[in-house]
């Protein structure tokens, strides 16, 4: 009876499941809901900024934002750098850390916390935008979104009461937007002095943290609570506006601040040679020191005369006399057209001894190059009389030259009048229709100036600077400036064309002596030029 009653009860086993898999299948297909609705399927492009973000968190901000710009080169070059990142960034840190570890172990009773493992592991960060403003100041500010998912190993094992305890830090993710900023920017590599870290939002810091062998973040709570902590902690530390410095070098050093004066004194030319189709010369002598920014120092020129003499004396702020060295060029002057170059040569300044002057007779040069043949022929010679003189140790100089201040006009100024300085330092952005050598072209009360014209050049550089003595200020004055380009072939077709002008009213440099801005060209695309204005009087 025993074994029918089993086998009876295998069969309504079976046979039950069997019936109530048809019925649960009936009940799926026959008692569905009918007022279930299709969803609304919409494109992307009728979805505004904030849903598109809901619903791809993972856009990088060169996408979601047009003043970040893509930098898939700075993360490829971290990828490659990174093996020797990973142990530069670690020497860093643990020379950082142990200064600190040393003062505060002793307030906890701790014998000593080691780093027994200290690597970032093989996952680089990566970039997804960088923001970069532009300011007035001597400084370059970025600011970056970061993600990182990385495998760090970092074991720190502390000792205490005779116990050793090991804590691990593994799987950390670091979301941050830093804000780093360069300042101040000096003339010397790496070309500034500081770095600025800020953050501008709180980090979003996720990590492991194994005690014994054990996930200690494991623990109800804890993990919620370590995380907000030290978002806190990171925020009340670098959050804008506070900063992390990391100083590179002495500014003042970097700036190479001055060290002394030279005095030259301009006595006379020798023997030079005929330039004017009259059978004469027109010189005047210009000088500056190298690795200067500073005008030049220019003589009065002296008309008609091979032997000039002119007895002018100049004064010159000294940054380095191991490396600059005194340039000095002779032209010739020129009413109408470029001025002719006569000759140069050049003082070292390691060459003068200190509080000793010294009288220099200079032969005149092509240029430098002491294998160029043009240097043997004779081309007149050029007196001066240099003093340097070293600031004493308990010397500040309250007077040295501001590089905006103006310089005074020459003798012979017309009282009331003084001298207008054009000078044409770039343009950006030029383009022709059949050929881009631009050169720049000044047109004041009918006298018409010209800089050399650059070859197929869309950025030119001139630097040339241009003068006129007026007998009384031009406050109602203008002056037209024409960016032209000249065809580099001979040819009727197209030999010139305009790439673009601009009229500079001159009442306002009359007022504050010296302007140097960037004026927009008429009739160009996009076209600049940097033009600046001195008025220099003799008062």
């Amino acid at each position: 009876m025993g074994i029918v009653s089993t086998i009876l009860g295998f069969c309504g086993f079976g046979v039950g499941i069997s019936i109530g898999l048809l019925i649960g299948y009936y009940l799926f297909i026959y008692f569905q809901p009918t007022d279930v609705k299709d969803p609304i399927v919409r494109p992307l492009v009728e979805q505004d900024s904030k849903t598109l973000q809901r619903l791809l968190p993972e856009i990088p901000q060169w996408v979601k934002n047009p003043d970040y710009d893509r930098v898939d080169w700075l993360n490829k070059f971290i990828e490659n750098m990174w093996p020797y990142l990973d142990k530069a960034i670690c020497k860093t840190a643990k020379n950082i850390a142990k200064p600190i570890i040393a003062e505060q172990i002793p307030k906890y009773k701790i014998d000593s916390v080691e780093f027994e493992a200290l690597t970032l592991g093989s996952l680089p960060p990566t970039f997804q935008g960088m923001k970069v403003y532009a300011t007035d100041e001597k400084e370059l500010i970025m600011e970056l979104s970061m993600k990182w998912a990385g495998n760090p190993n970092i074991t720190v094992a502390v000792k205490a009461f005779g116990l050793k305890a090991t804590v691990q830090v593994v799987d950390l993710q670091v979301f941050a937007a830093p804000r780093i900023t360069l300042k101040p920017l000096v003339p010397s590599f790496p070309c500034f002095a500081n770095i600025f870290v800020s953050l501008m939002e709180k980090p979003h810091v996720d990590f492991g943290l194994k005690l014994l062998g054990a996930d200690v973040m494991a623990i109800p709570g804890l993990y919620r609570l370590v995380q907000e902590l030290i978002k806190d902690q990171v925020a009340n530390m670098y959050l804008w506006p506070k900063t992390l410095e990391v100083p590179i070098m002495d500014p003042a050093k970097a700036m190479k601040k001055p060290v002394g004066i030279l005095s030259v004194k301009v006595v006379r030319a020798m023997k030079l040679k005929k330039k004017d189709l009259m059978g004469a010369s027109d010189p005047y002598v210009k000088m500056k020191l190298t690795e200067d920014k500073l005008p030049s120092k220019k003589t009065t020129v002296k008309l008609k005369n091979l032997n000039p003499e002119w007895n002018e004396e100049f004064n010159m702020v000294v940054k380095d006399p191991e490396s600059q060295a005194l340039e000095v060029n002779v032209y010739d002057w020129e009413q109408v057209g470029k001025h002719d170059k006569m000759g140069m040569n050049v003082i070292p300044l390691k060459e003068l001894t200190p509080d000793e002057p010294k009288v220099l007779t200079l032969d005149l040069l092509k240029n430098l190059d002491p294998n160029d043949v043009q240097n043997e022929k004779p081309r007149g010679q050029i007196v001066l009389e240099a003093l340097y003189k070293p600031f004493k140790d308990t010397e500040i100089p309250k007077d040295l030259e501001d590089p905006n201040a103006i310089e005074k006009a020459p003798d012979g100024t017309p009282a009331g009048g003084g001298l207008l300085v054009i000078i044409v330092h770039e343009a950006q952005d030029v383009e022709g229709k059949h050929h881009t050598n631009p050169y720049v072209r000044l047109l004041f009360r009918g006298e018409e100036r010209k800089t050399k014209y650059i070859k197929k050049n869309r950025d030119p550089r001139w630097e040339e600077e241009f003068s006129f003595m007026l007998e009384e200020p031009p406050t109602n004055d203008r002056i037209h400036v024409e960016v032209v380009s000249t065809s580099s072939r001979m040819g009727l077709l197209h030999p010139k064309e305009t790439l673009g002008y601009v009229d500079i009213n001159l009442s306002d440099v009359v007022s504050n002596k010296r302007i140097n801005e960037k004026y927009h060209l008429i009739d160009s695309k996009n076209g600049k030029i940097q033009i600046e204005l001195q008025w220099r009087t003799s008062t």
